[in-house]
């Protein structure tokens, strides 16, 4: 995929502009950490592999900024669980089961 994330940090999310239409993954920083909150994929993405290619792309920007991150978001918490790599950024204490 060749598509780009971007970090719309006016609207607080990373936003990835397929076929003109917009997925994005709301987040919420507070002091070094980001709280991944709500992934949206628009009808006529969806099973494309839209929204797993913009949380690998978030979760590589958030590895950048070496910044904690606290996976709120159903949708993150079981990517990360399928790609237990990105585990090692997730806030110690939490439990993606």
């Amino acid at each position: 995929m060749d598509h780009k994330v971007t970090d719309n940090s006016a609207k607080k999310q990373y936003e990835l502009l397929v076929d003109d239409k917009l997925a994005r993954l709301e987040y919420i920083v507070a002091q070094n950490r980001i709280f991944l909150t709500h992934t949206e994929v628009p009808i006529g993405l969806e099973g494309r592999g839209i929204g797993s290619e913009l949380i690998r792309q978030v979760l590589e920007d958030i590895q950048l900024k070496n910044m904690i991150l606290v996976p709120l978001c159903p949708f993150v918490a079981g990517y990360i669980k399928k790609h237990p790599e990105w585990k090692a950024l997730v806030l110690k204490g939490i439990n993606i089961a």
